[in-house]
């Protein structure tokens, strides 16, 4: 597994065998970044379920602001701290996504992207959803890139920018 363009692109990272990981496949994170790369330049991002760090690397690799890189998985975080290794403008949170989203409450930061790709199994989406619009962690203009398998996305204080199916994974695009 690699970044698949901008300032760090061809950079091997690791995770992708890692038992609670399944990192986003290199045509899906084209096809989402084909979408969202207007987006990117100076935004502040959220990598909520990290694993890999995947999709939060290739976003400051193409000229995100910072990304802010949320997981708790004992297994996954000395690989994610691995990747982060000399990649610039990142901030590792190792919490669950729950507190994680209080703490940026409290802290006040919203932001221009939020990747959501949790674990298929634990349906997590729309509860991050919940929170996200509760506590408005997500700026005016502001895109949230969801990959879910099964689950059933109910959100509906952001409009659908974009569905797109890839064998049996789903990606959303929201925008508010």
């Amino acid at each position: 597994m690699r970044v698949i363009s901008g300032k760090y692109k061809g950079k091997k990272l690791e995770g992708f065998d890692i038992d609670g990981t399944r990192p986003t496949m290199d045509r899906i994170k084209e096809s989402v970044f084909g979408i969202i790369q207007n987006h990117i330049q100076g935004s502040i991002c959220l990598d909520l379920f990290a694993g890999s760090g995947s999709l939060g690397i290739e976003a400051i690799s193409n000229g995100a602001k910072i990304c802010y890189f949320v997981d708790n998985n004992p297994k996954i975080l000395p690989i994610l701290e691995e990747n982060l290794k000399n990649i610039e403008n990142t901030s590792l949170i190792k919490k669950d996504f729950r507190q994680a989203l209080e703490f940026f409450k409290e802290q006040k930061i919203q932001f221009d992207l939020i990747f959501l790709d949790p674990p298929y199994s634990n349906h997590f989406i729309n509860q991050a959803l919940n929170y996200i619009q509760k506590y408005h962690l997500l700026k005016e203009h502001g895109m949230i890139i969801c990959e879910y398998e099964t689950e059933e996305l109910n959100c509906l204080d952001y409009k659908i920018l974009k569905e797109k199916k890839y064998g049996n994974k789903f990606i959303r695009i929201y925008e508010k």
